[in-house]
């Protein structure tokens, strides 16, 4: 009875907010005069997101884009997670806060319409594989290189149609003691359609599953499961807003979802 009440409320919230602009406008390439524009006919791009949602938090993160061939950007991001749970303790000292880097190449097919960005990324933090452990068996400080993230984004934005694939695998890189560590697959898919020069809509499915917990008695499972929609607003200049909701399609789930994210590329 449960699933079928959430079915109703997805189809809906599909109804009502219909789509995705995808991470091609988030981290759209913004040209710029220079060496790099002369060149390639594109120049280098910085983007800067703000992105909040009912599971990760407030997670700030950014991307840039610097060309190095006709059809190759070299790629740097960061997200700077902030949610409590991800470090030591509530209390987010400096030392807990899970912070991510990482670096890649973005690739260009289809005059630019089609883009595959792999990326590798580093945690730093004691989320995946932990902190130092004290004598008593407490988590007392964050380690560097805490996981390990490849990651693969593919984005297409054609003239109507728009869409993105991504998937990234965290898994940790140092082991806590006791061999106890927690590895996570993150991937979504959404696609939709743009209805002029400023909005888009289109719907979304999202997973996260944990894939490895050595930790005694633990184990492993879906840690959410979401399908909806969003709509997105985008200038010009460069400025994008991103409102995404829909329903957690689990069983015995806490209640449903929603993200935002709006940004600014340079």
């Amino acid at each position: 009875m449960r699933q079928t009440s959430k079915i109703a409320r997805l189809s809906g919230l599909a109804v009502s907010l219909a789509g995705p602009l995808t991470a091609t406008v988030a981290f759209a390439q913004v040209e710029a005069a220079g060496p790099e524009q002369e060149k390639f006919g594109r120049g280098n791009s910085y983007t800067v997101t703000l992105n909040q949602d009912s599971f990760f938090g407030f997670y700030p993160a950014f991307n840039g884009l610097i060309p190095v061939k006709d059809n190759i950007d070299f790629s740097f991001y960061g997200i700077l997670w902030t949610r409590p749970s991800f470090g030591l303790n509530e209390g987010n000292t400096g030392d807990d806060l899970w912070t991510e880097f990482g670096v890649g190449a973005n690739f260009h097919f289809l005059d630019g319409d089609l883009l595959v960005k792999p990326q590798v990324g580093l945690t730093n933090g004691s989320l995946l594989s932990g902190g130092e452990i004290n004598a008593d068996g407490d988590v007392v400080g964050a380690r560097f290189a805490d996981g390990i993230v490849p990651s693969i984004t593919v984005n297409y934005s054609g003239e109507k149609l728009e869409g993105e694939l991504y998937t990234g695998y965290y898994a940790a890189a140092r082991q806590r003691q006791g061999d106890a560590a927690l590895d996570f697959l993150h991937m979504w898919v959404n696609g939709g359609y743009k209805f002029g020069k400023y909005f888009s809509a289109g719907g979304h499915y999202e997973l996260l599953q944990n894939s490895r917990n050595t930790y005694p008695g633990g184990a492993t499972g879906v840690t959410y499961e979401w399908a909806g929609a969003y709509v997105q607003f985008s200038l010009p200049e460069g400025f994008f807003a991103r409102f995404t909701g829909g329903a957690e399609i689990q069983e015995n789930s806490p209640g449903d979802f929603y993200k935002l994210n709006v940004g600014l590329s340079f």
